[in-house]
């Protein structure tokens, strides 16, 4: 990945290779933004960048040595730490590197959901384990291969293991020469507030919607009629776009879940709201925030939707149609009081909380809310 793949973000791609270029390169780096924003690729292209051998003004030259490893992610001064499932002999990140560089270079945009997918996680969650930080500390004990910086890129901190977080503190402290760590994160008030105190920030915003209409243009053949309104429905998230142009298998299900939920709550069908319920517990815990994250959403835009402002509405064709008419049964009397319930269940199924009983519940008290 080069600079000039990157959709959008041009002013961070400037302050990146400004400090470059200024010799003012911190020995760790947090990306941090929404989801779908390019922090992950923006990270490789900005390690392709400090190893290229003829560096350009603005990007890497493509062509050295160094340049043609990254075209396969096999630099080997280059690392990644990124979540996984212990599955049989699998307990390292590097039992997953080929899958994890075949994933990426087939699509950088993505989401923990679809690297999930591509493990075959079934209900496990992921997370980056203890043991990885002996095996960061092995590598980074070596001498650079070929003279320049170590890079290690580590992708959703926020879930590291305590102690594995505890470790990496330690190396952060107290790097090894010529060692650079570049954190890549969606939610870093869930990282050790000392890990960030040691990072320099690099705030990624919302891709801009001229950007994302231009990239899907440009590397899909959309047509310019029907990429404005995917971009901005895509509310500056490229793999939102890409979901509207590629059928979200996962999508459809939480739309289909969703709407299910919202119809057999209006006409307090109990029996089925509990075979609802044990439906979505047999989803694994990571689908099941996921799709407690797309409920939010989507009581988010059915409120607004009351406001008949088309700027303000990010929905796709399907939601549209159902939010016309379910949108009246979201109002200024109950939205804080769903979305409340709606955080308090997504709680419970980060700590473990039993499935079917936390969307039980919830369905349950769908019924009064969906009446206020």
């Amino acid at each position: 990945m080069l600079f000039k793949d990157i959709i959008g973000q041009e002013e961070s791609k400037h302050r990146l290779i400004q400090e470059v270029s200024e010799g003012r390169i911190a020995h760790a780096q947090l990306f941090c933004g929404p989801e779908g924003t390019g922090k992950l690729p923006l990270a490789i292209a900005y390690a392709r960048y400090l190893c290229c051998e003829r560096r350009g003004i603005n990007d890497s030259c493509g062509t050295c040595p160094s340049c043609v490893k990254f075209n396969k992610l096999v630099h080997p001064d280059l690392h990644f730490v990124f979540p996984i499932v212990k599955k049989g002999k699998r307990e390292i990140c590097d039992d997953y590197i080929a899958d994890w560089r075949e994933f990426i270079l087939k699509n950088p945009y993505f989401t923990i959901n679809h690297w999930l997918e591509a493990m075959g996680a079934e209900n496990s969650q992921a997370q980056i384990y203890a043991k990885e930080s002996d095996e960061l500390t092995k590598k980074l004990s070596l001498k650079s291969s070929e003279g320049g910086f170590k890079i290690t890129i580590l992708w959703l901190p926020e879930k590291m293991h305590l102690a594995c977080a505890n470790k990496l503190l330690k190396m952060l402290e107290e790097p090894p020469e010529k060692t650079l760590f570049l954190l890549v994160s969606e939610a870093p008030d869930l990282i050790l507030p000392t890990i960030i105190s040691r990072t320099q920030r690099i705030n990624i915003q919302r891709i801009n919607e001229e950007d994302i209409a231009e990239a899907l243009q440009r590397k899909y053949g959309i047509l310019p009629a029907d990429s404005h309104p995917i971009a901005h429905m895509a509310n500056g998230n490229f793999v939102k776009a890409l979901e509207a142009i590629q059928l979200s298998e996962e999508n459809q299900r939480f739309f289909k879940l969703f709407v299910s939920l919202m119809r057999l709550a209006y006409q307090r069908k109990v029996k089925e709201m509990k075979e609802w319920s044990e439906q979505v517990a047999s989803m694994g815990r990571e689908k099941q925030k996921g799709f407690l994250q797309y409920c939010q959403r989507m009581i988010r835009e059915s409120f607004t939707f009351n406001f008949h402002l088309p700027a303000l509405n990010y929905m796709g064709r399907e939601e549209q149609e159902f939010a016309t008419k379910f949108s009246p049964f979201v109002n200024e009397r109950n939205v804080m009081s769903i979305m409340d319930e709606l955080s308090e269940a997504q709680t419970d199924i980060e700590q473990n909380v039993n499935a079917k009983m936390v969307f039980f519940d919830f369905s349950l008290k769908m019924i009064m809310l969906l009446r206020s």
